[in-house]
């Protein structure tokens, strides 16, 4: 299976948490933890990531918490993906075209480079502010989710 794997998912949630929240407002883990349906160590593990990566900003003490580095707006879905996986690549030859000696003249290596660049330019063209405003009812959908697994 081709795919990304648990962490960028879950750290797509909590950018996606922040971004549906008015610019500049904090959160606090636990509440992301919470609505968002993620255990909180892994959410606290995912957010010093999510900063190291300048996606995320936080701030301590008593009015302290989570907020987006920068307006979701201009957060990629590809910069998600690149700060939580290291880059797209769908076959090493890619990456790498000194991997195979034969990638020169390769014409599934090209197949492969041309999927890539694609589903690079797509992510690149999703930002969470889009996400956070093109999906109505997903926060209740959490929380709907969240009272049927607590009952």
């Amino acid at each position: 299976m081709l795919g990304i794997s648990r962490r960028t998912d879950y750290a797509a949630r909590i950018v996606l948490h922040l971004a549906c929240l008015p610019e500049g407002n904090q959160v606090s883990i636990r509440q992301i933890s919470e609505q968002r349906l993620l255990p909180m160590p892994f959410v606290r593990r995912l957010i010093a990531e999510l900063v190291s990566a300048g996606l995320l900003r936080t701030t301590r003490g008593s009015n302290g918490g989570v907020c987006l580095a920068r307006p979701a707006a201009e957060i990629s879905l590809l910069e998600l993906v690149n700060a939580m996986e290291g880059g797209i690549v769908i076959n090493h030859c890619v990456d790498d075209p000194k991997a195979c000696p034969l990638a020169a003249f390769c014409p599934v290596q090209n197949a492969w480079t041309g999927a890539t660049r694609s589903l690079e330019g797509y992510l690149e063209s999703v930002n969470f502010k889009d996400l956070a405003q093109g999906t109505a009812g997903h926060l209740d959908a959490h929380r709907g989710s969240h009272a049927l697994h607590q009952t």
